[in-house]
């Protein structure tokens, strides 16, 4: 609904209580208080996305060329700028298919509806279109950082589906790209004269920074037709970037290397980190996104996101925007690699693939579910002064990795739909009760299907023509992608419109401290808990993952809980027991609020190193000891003049510090200061 329709409905309802008013008290001052209480209302709600955190989102993460088409005019882009024009193919799943902005403000109902908050686009800037090894359906592309690319729309359409969704209180990110343009770079070593290959076989073997310093160099050149292509201009020179040859996604050629053939930025040049930083402040000064998603951030230098990542957040917040959020995507599972990008690159957030790969191998592959216990505890690592794990955001399929269905089949090809069904609702269950925030690749909740990663992941919504689309059997239902998908009947769909009202109505669901409460590989049961610190009400979520029905029993706190999802549980001289059916989960809420134990004791057993990390782990001793503590240790690092500097904090068990070595250089003592759920404190010093 637009803006200017909710305001029409609000003046007449305003008219008739003016009247009521006037009728009842013959008072215009009483009914134009009212008036104006009733345009608060709406300008509070209009503007509630700008103040809202960013855990109590829930993101649905569009491909716009493959969601909905509501401007054919705009499919093969413009015929003006051959080189962001063409490549409409709608029966090759490889190139364009016409999918554009307009058409995701089409959809905001359907979106909205299923309980989105926060909408990601991948790449809309101005691309190449065709490259000899594709298409730039996905916008990865980019040749021009200051237009929207004319297959997707215009500036002005995305400027009108950001005020769409604002208006309905929805937030909108931008999929960004630093690391790398399109690819325009030839090498006079590597390609003829006219930016071909001159080996049959493509590609620029890498040359490493030793051989650069010994003289064997790329010669870089750009074919005369596409010597001012790039905007800004200043991307045009080949200086700018490293020149190096393809990445072989090892060592130093992650950083320096040309990503797929993509010409790589030099993200260590002082120039290119400014002008980076100075094109995206542009895009917030004119479209005014909620936050951006960062491509190929582990294929970038350290010191760049170190810069970028504060001055853009800083600067959105001077423009009105508080709250900006910005998470990156890094391709890796360990926690190690992927919260270096958190604590020493000083990015807020970054795509928690540790989620995806162990939610996918233990419930879409059928392995040892003590992997997920692994990965909760493993959130120590994302703790320090400007970081924690509860903005990592939590994925089951992508883009690239591919989708939640083809993993099912993967894993359990031939299992009845019914299974299929389940394993997919109990997987987003999963995500959207754990730490962290849910996003949720378009067409999962349609129950797409996919035969791989990348293209073979990227259906269409609307009515597919592509063959190797349509011959996918979907989950939970009995359409095709040859079909329209928009169906908000689908059990998934409807699902996740119910894990939403849980998020929605449960603070500690969204924003809650997780901890661990039993992992049993043997009966595939997976249980934590969710308590807001201030609430101290706890939530326990019971996973069954597996095909039997377990009975299941833990030590819990409260006297009693009620059941917020599923089955009751009873409790009896401090043990819970629940049934619980194959492949379901309870959602359980403690009738009592949590007494927290008085500390009594703190000790420090000894630091170690692992996983490029050093360890600092605390026992703490309570008065009364529980089953979900309640305890909260800041640590501090202690400089030989007696400074004091925090670097971490954590407030689950175990009970420890995970920093980077070099961070802890000047450091003669450790601080511990411990806060327990009484209210008590106590403060210790350790020798280091």
């Amino acid at each position: 609904m637009k803006i200017r329709s909710l305001a029409n409905i609000y003046i007449i309802k305003t008219l008739i209580l003016s009247s009521v008013l006037v009728a009842l008290v013959a008072c215009s001052q009483q009914s134009s208080e009212s008036s104006k209480a009733l345009d608060d209302s709406i300008a509070a709600k209009n503007t509630e996305y700008l103040t809202r955190d960013i855990k109590d989102d829930i993101f649905y993460f569009v491909m716009p060329d493959r969601f909905h088409n509501a401007d054919p005019s705009n499919d093969n882009g413009d015929p003006n700028r051959p080189i962001s024009f063409g490549g409409l193919d709608k029966t090759s799943k490889w190139a364009f298919h016409g999918g554009d902005i307009q058409g995701i403000e089409a959809k905001l109902d359907y979106i909205q509806d299923m309980g989105v908050t926060a909408i990601w686009m991948t790449p809309l800037l101005r691309n190449r279109a065709v490259q000899s090894d594709g298409f730039g359906h996905h916008g990865y592309w980019v040749i021009d950082f200051t237009e929207i690319d004319p297959h997707f729309g215009s500036n002005q359409d995305l400027r009108s589906l950001i005020d769409a969704a604002h208006a309905r209180g929805m937030k909108v990110f931008f999929d960004i790209i630093t690391n790398h343009t399109a690819d325009v770079i030839k090498y006079k070593e590597c390609h003829k004269l006219d930016g071909t290959f001159i080996k049959d076989e493509p590609g620029c073997q890498y040359k490493s920074t030793e051989q650069l310093q010994s003289g064997d160099v790329y010669t870089p050149f750009v074919l005369d037709a596409e010597k001012a292509v790039k905007f800004p201009e200043w991307l045009n020179a080949p200086k700018y970037y490293n020149n190096q040859g393809d990445s072989y996604w090892q060592g130093e050629s992650v950083v320096n290397g040309d990503f797929a053939g993509l010409d790589d930025l030099n993200t260590s040049n002082p120039e290119v980190v400014e002008g980076m930083t100075e094109i995206f402040k542009n895009i917030i000064d004119e479209f005014k996104p909620d936050g951006f998603r960062i491509d190929t951030v582990k294929h970038v230098d350290l010191s760049f996101w170190q810069s970028f990542g504060p001055d853009i957040v800083a600067h959105a917040k001077s423009t009105g925007i508080p709250n900006f959020h910005i998470f990156g995507e890094v391709y890796d599972g360990n926690p190690a690699v992927l919260s270096k990008f958190t604590t020493a690159g000083k990015l807020p957030s970054v795509l928690d693939f540790g989620f995806h790969f162990n939610v996918k191998d233990s419930l879409f592959h059928n392995k040892d579910v003590n992997r997920l216990g692994q990965l909760f505890d493993n959130d120590d690592y994302y703790r320090d002064a400007d970081s924690s794990p509860e903005i990592l955001m939590n994925f089951l399929g992508n883009h690239d990795a591919g989708r939640v269905g083809f993993f099912i089949n993967q894993g359990f090809d031939s299992v009845s739909e019914a299974e299929k069904l389940q394993r997919s609702v109990l997987g987003h269950a999963f995500m959207y009760l754990s730490r962290g925030i849910p996003v949720v690749y378009y067409g999962d909740e349609q129950g797409f299907t996919g035969d791989g990663g990348d293209v073979d992941a990227r259906e269409d919504m609307d009515a597919s023509l592509v063959e190797v689309y349509n011959d996918n059997e979907l989950i939970g239902s009995r359409q095709t992608t040859a079909e329209d998908n928009f169906n908000q009947r689908h059990p998934i769909y409807q699902s996740l419109q119910k894990f939403a009202k849980l998020r929605e109505q449960h603070k500690a669901l969204r924003s809650g401290l997780h901890q661990n409460r039993l992992i049993d590989n043997t009966k595939r049961i997976v249980a934590f808990s969710r308590i807001d610190t201030d609430e101290k009400v706890e939530y326990l979520a019971i996973f069954n993952m597996g095909m039997q029905t377990q009975n299941v029993s833990l030590n819990v706190d409260s006297f009693s809980y009620s059941s917020v999802f599923g089955n009751n549980a009873k409790v009896q001289q401090g043990k819970l027991t629940t049934t619980l059916e194959p492949l379901s989960f309870v959602l359980l809420k403690a009738d009592q609020t949590h007494k927290g134990s008085e500390i009594f004791n703190v000790t420090m057993p000894g630091t170690y190193i692992d996983n490029k990390r050093l360890f600092i782990p605390v026992n703490l001793t309570f008065g009364e000891q529980k089953a979900l503590p309640l305890a909260e240790v800041d640590f501090y690092l202690v400089d030989k003049d007696g400074i004091e500097t925090f670097i971490s904090m954590d407030n689950t068990q175990p009970y420890r510090a995970i920093v980077m070595p070099e961070a802890i250089a000047s450091m003669e003592e450790l601080k511990v200061l411990v806060r327990d759920g009484s209210g008590n404190e106590m403060s210790k010093r350790f020798a280091f």
